[in-house]
This record gives structure tokens, sequence and C-alpha cells, in this order.
């Protein structure tokens, strides 16, 4: 069996919709061969949207732990599920992306802990900044938002065909003006980061997980054909009814639902309904369509659709203000609507 000793490990953070999940993907298509990794994908959400969106593959198993902030309220959950899919999936490498409404500086305290070094290896915190953020006071006073850019050691700018001459103008100054300044800044489109960001990162500091922990036999958990993705039962799901998640933290609601793989809905039409939303909602979904299966992704009022290996069921998620909260029983019966009978 592999030893586990310094598994190279990496937190790539930042504010909700800056495209953590796009550079991820990207990071796994271009994996060397022969490399395992593990992904491990904290949602604000309740739903798990995320995991469905990475789809499968036999050499990177994909870990999400919905429903709160593994920086702190999911720690002990984190510490948990690492030893499990250490323990199972003897990784070459770990990724951990923590929720856009996450303070990672809670997270790296806790991979920092001396009682768990000897396993994995922290290298580099890479943070992702959409510029056009800067011009928006809401995120830019946000705790959370100041957090993720202080604990960053690489600066990944995204998004920076969607942002005008003058907002990179105004980024230009504001990198000039930090400090301390970053270790290195990388402009990218499309979550395109050059592998050798992730592979030759430096060591940030001592890593974490108890060997001990590693050879403790957990008890019988559901298989990850029969879980939600976080080790959990599957909701059990009916042909007709939905199941509704709803949350509000740090100043944001959350909406999910669950269909059943078996319901179908119009494309068009559940495209028509979610078009209706406020410009600044993140909206991530993956349908049974009359198209086949699809994923969507909003991300300030930018929509993509792509075809989805994932088929265990539907799944949307809704994150918006506060002040713009929504009604989840009209929404609910706008959906169910979209159904095709």
């Amino acid at each position: 069996m592999k030893p586990l000793a310094h598994v190279p490990t990496h937190i790539v953070t930042g504010f909700l919709g800056s495209g953590k999940s796009t550079l991820i993907r990207r990071l796994i298509d271009a994996k060397p061969p022969g490399e395992r990794w593990v992904v491990i994908v904290n949602e604000f959400g309740k739903v798990g949207i995320d995991q469905a969106l990475f789809g499968t593959s036999s050499d990177v198993k994909v870990r999400a732990l919905p429903g709160g902030c593994l920086c702190c309220q999911l720690a002990v959950v984190l510490k948990a599920a690492l030893v499990e899919v250490l323990r199972r999936e003897r990784p070459d490498r770990v990724i951990i992306e923590p929720s856009g409404l996450g303070h990672p500086s809670g997270l790296i305290r806790l991979l920092g802990d001396r009682d768990f070094a000897g396993v994995l290896e922290l290298r580099e915190v890479i943070t992702l900044l959409d510029p056009r953020r800067l011009d928006d006071e809401r995120c830019r006073d946000h705790e959370t938002f100041r957090d993720q850019l202080a604990v960053a050691d690489g600066l990944v700018v995204a998004m920076t065909d969607l942002a005008t001459p003058a907002q990179l103008e105004r980024l230009d100054a504001w990198l000039r003006e930090r400090r301390p300044a970053f270790r290195w800044v990388e402009r990218i489109r499309h979550g395109e980061l050059a592998i050798e960001r992730l592979l030759q990162g430096e060591r940030r500091d001592a890593a974490v997980m108890p060997r001990s922990l590693l050879h403790v036999r957990s008890g019988s958990r559901p298989s990850d054909e029969e879980s939600d993705g976080a080790g959990n039962p599957a909701p059990c799901l009916t042909p007709g009814a939905a199941t509704v998640e709803v949350g509000v933290a740090l100043g944001y609601q959350t909406l999910g639902w669950r269909w059943h793989p078996a319901e179908r809905f119009g494309l068009d039409q559940f495209m028509a309904r979610l078009a209706e939303l406020p410009s600044d909602c993140r909206v991530k979904a993956v349908i049974h369509a009359d198209q086949g299966w699809k994923s969507y992704h909003r991300v300030a009022g930018v929509d993509t659709i792509d075809a989805s290996q994932w088929r265990r069921d539907s799944r949307l998620e809704i994150i918006c203000p506060v002040d713009q909260r929504l009604d989840e029983n009209a929404w609910s019966l706008a959906l169910n609507a979209c159904r095709i009978r």
C-alpha cells in the first residue's frame, strides 16, 4: 500500500461567483497522467451542486461538504472527511475549495495544526478575484472577501474578459498599493490557469493529518452512489415532488431543490424562469431537460449551459443577498410548472 506522507494540499478560495469551480475543473483536465487527486468542495447551500458539476473520473475523487462553512461550522466534519478519503483513496494531491462565503484563515489554522503534521503538506493558497467586485461596496467591505485576499499567496484575477478597461485600471492601482504584495498574480480567462502554478507551488506550512487517525476504522457509511456526496444518506426522492432546502447566513439567502432523476424539464421554460432572477444572484443547476442532461451556471448575470455527466438527480441552487430575498413557495410553483408531464 502506498504510504501517505507530505501529500501536496492546495486551498483554492475566492468570493461567490469568482470562478473557483471552473478553475479546478480546468486543472483536473490538465492533471499529470498517473496522479490521483482528491477534491473537497464546501458549498454554502445544502443541495451539493458542485459535486454534480465536476463529473466523475477514476483518478479524481470529489467529496462534497454542503450546508455550512468548513472553516468554522464544518471543521470537525472536514477532519473526519479527510481521514476517510485519505485512507480510502491514497491520493497524490488534495485540493480544497472552501465556500465563497467561508473564512479560509480558519481552514489554514486547521490544516497547519502541529498535531496533524506529517501526512498533508499545505502549499500556496490561491485566491480568485473578479476585478468587478472591487467596484461593489457590499463585496469590498465584506469581512469574508477581505479575509480571502489577506491569506492569498497567489492571486488569480479571473473573468478579465468581462471587466471594463476602467475596472482593470482600478485593479492595477489597487495591486500597486497593496502591502504586502502577493507572491504572484496571474490574469486568466475561462478558468485557464497554468497547471504549473499548482504543481510548482511552494510549501506554505507544515500540514496535516495525524497518522494514527488514518488507521482508525470508521463505521459503516453509504457508498458514493447511495449518498449525497458528503457521506450522508441520499434523500428519498419521489417523482412529482421536490425536496427544498432554505437557509440564511452571512447576509445571503440560499434556496435549493432536488428532483427525482425521472423528472424532465423544458429547458427553454426553465431558463426563462431563471432569467427572472436579479442579476446578482448566483445560480447553479444540473437538470434532466428535454434536450438531455444539462449543467447551468450564472455568474454576474452571464449564463453558461453545458452537457452534464450527472444522472443521479436534478438540482438547483440560488444564492442571493438577503435584501433581495426570494419567496421559496412561489419559486417552487414556478419551477414545477417547467416540468414535462
